[in-house]
């Protein structure tokens, strides 16, 4: 039987832009989130502001 995943839905936002996203991702077992989200649409990779979601 397969491990549950956690899935948590999260907001993040360009400090360079101000675009927004809310994407659903996966907990892992370290209290991480991965979405995939690699780079906003104004080629920004690093600069988010990034949370979670109730």
């Amino acid at each position: 039987m397969p491990e549950q995943i956690d899935r948590v839905k999260v907001h993040i936002r360009c400090k360079q832009c101000g675009e927004s996203f809310i994407l659903r991702g996966a907990r892992d077992y370290r209290g991480h989130i991965d979405t995939g989200f690699k780079r906003c649409l104004c080629d920004n990779e690093t600069q988010f502001d990034i949370e979670p979601l109730i």
